[in-house]
């Protein structure tokens, strides 16, 4: 009698998504899907977690959505969460969105958007977006009003009315305003409201983009230098603690920024979205070249076509969290977020991917640790398995495997599946073959039986697997046959998480 033939994946979807390349010779530890997943600190491919709202129902937010937050870091420790939405300010306070009221004094300042950025200076916020009056929030003036810039006593000069702002080397930078999109202006150290004399000034960049004529798009820093993205270039300024004597140190005429709201620094690197992909500067300095720096290289083409599709730049978000270790980017008119792994690279440079189909309108990573996000009647936090106690679906396919032997029919046997879980899930676990989307499957329970010594050890007694998680390998007793399978998951996460340690796949050889 003819023998089985075993077949391991023992990291499924370790490498994450894979849709940029043919799906004939993938390697297994790639994904085709990977739905509301992460790839973990094991490297095992599992749920994201959901969100809890943060706040009661405010009335003057009502069920719009969240399109801006920021926190206030002051001097003394205290931490404040402001936030925008339905063209107003409010502040997170307990279980509370607190409606800020205007306290300049005189007629209030005319809000039709949403699109704050928001900079920490000197113990005070202070926001800006195109085509509006720069504010600033003050605790220690009032906890429940904002005024503008230009209201605050000892303002001097004309603060720009600019689209992007950072809060870098002692002052205040901002550039992007509706007549002008070549200058960068910033403050007098450590102060937002003077903006002429002392160490305030400005830079036209009319000549010093390398390839002619651009834009500002955005701000950043990082290494000690001021970040300067255009649309299709970068101008990277050494120096700029004294912007007197700053200089340009080097320039990036292969890519440039497609979204203000897509930089986000990380503990080594600073992370964009470009033109052409998701960037990191670190190796676009290093390497001058576009392919190599390209962390979203296994998406790319999807990434570029939720880009084009995008109405405005707007609404392109993205945060770092540094307790996930990873960087988020979401496209609201696709209603996709794609989850880039910063652990570590892939061999190719890339980042491990996956997408979900949680879709915040803004992002705010806390010192709190909290992740928060913007949703419609609010803030959320990230966390547990419930997106606001509604269930939602993760899903893993796994890439076309052939087993070494592509000419050969496989004739599928067994497929035993490692999973981590909570007794009493249901999972359902299908299978397809040669590329066809008709996929058989089959739904189990996870039992409450854990494995033995082989995975019983200590790495998995951590907080993030106790409260009932067991690992259980199940097994199915399948049929069908084909020259290449895939195998996948879906369950629907309700209050606990899941994972996918290993999967085997036990075959017989058919004919040729």
């Amino acid at each position: 009698m003819q023998q089985m033939r075993p077949f391991s994946i023992t990291a499924p979807g370790f490498a994450g998504l894979n849709t940029q390349d043919a799906p004939v010779d993938m390697d297994g530890s790639f994904a085709l899907d990977a739905t509301n997943c992460v790839i973990d600190k094991f490297g095992r491919v599992g749920a994201r977690k959901g969100w809890t709202l943060t706040n009661t129902t405010n009335v003057d937010l009502g069920t719009a959505k969240i399109e801006a937050i920021g926190e206030l870091v002051q001097g003394n420790g205290a931490l404040t969460i402001i936030a925008a939405g339905n063209n107003k300010l409010f502040r997170l306070s307990g279980g509370t969105l607190v409606t800020l009221a205007y306290g300049g004094g005189g007629s209030a300042p005319t809000i039709t958007a949403n699109n704050w950025q928001m900079a920490v200076i000197n113990s005070v916020l202070v926001l800006f977006q195109v085509g509006h009056d720069p504010l600033v929030y003050d605790p220690a003036v009032s906890t429940v009003q904002f005024k503008r810039i230009s209201e605050v006593v000892g303002y001097t000069g004309t603060v720009p009315l600019g689209n992007c702002a950072i809060s870098a080397f002692g002052r205040i930078w901002t550039a992007g305003t509706t007549a002008d999109k070549n200058t960068v202006t910033w403050s007098d150290t450590l102060t937002y409201n003077k903006w002429t004399a002392g160490t305030s000034g400005s830079l036209n960049l009319h000549g010093v983009w390398p390839q002619g004529g651009d834009t500002v798009i955005a701000l950043g820093q990082h290494n000690g230098n001021l970040i300067i993205f255009g649309t299709k270039q970068v101008l990277i300024y050494s120096g700029p603690t004294d912007p007197s004597s700053m200089a340009l140190s080097d320039s990036i005429s292969s890519t440039g920024c497609a979204g203000r709201d897509t930089v986000r620094n990380t503990a080594e690197d600073l992370i964009f979205l470009s033109p052409t992909g998701v960037r990191s500067l670190s190796r676009t300095i290093q390497e001058k070249s576009a392919s190599i720096d390209n962390i979203s290289r296994n998406v790319n083409d999807d990434i570029l076509v939720y880009l084009i599709n995008e109405a405005s730049v707007d609404t392109i978000k993205s945060v770092y969290s540094p307790v996930d270790s990873f960087y988020l980017l979401t496209f609201a008119n696709s209603q996709v977020t794609y989850c880039f792994d910063m652990r570590s690279a892939l061999p190719d440079g890339s980042a491990r991917v996956t997408t979900w189909s949680l879709v915040p309108s803004a992002y705010c990573y806390s010192l709190t640790k909290n992740l928060y996000m913007g949703v419609p009647s609010g803030l959320a936090v990230y966390g547990g398995y419930l997106d606001n106690s509604v269930t939602y679906r993760m899903t893993y396919f796994s890439s076309w495997l052939d087993f070494g032997d592509p000419v050969r029919t496989s004739i599928l046997k067994k497929i035993i599946m490692t999973i981590f879980g909570v007794a009493g899930q249901d999972i359902v676990y299908k299978w397809g073959f040669d590329y066809n989307t008709n996929v058989d499957s089959q739904t189990e329970v996870l039992g409450s039986e854990t494995l033995p010594a082989e995975y019983n050890i200590a790495q998995y007694g951590i907080t993030e697997y106790t409260g009932g998680t067991l690992v259980q390998s199940v097994a199915m007793n399948t049929t069908g046959a084909g020259k290449v399978i895939q195998v996948g998951i879906e369950c629907q996460l309700d209050n606990f998480p899941i994972s996918v340690q290993r999967v085997d796949i036990y075959t017989k050889d058919g004919r040729y």
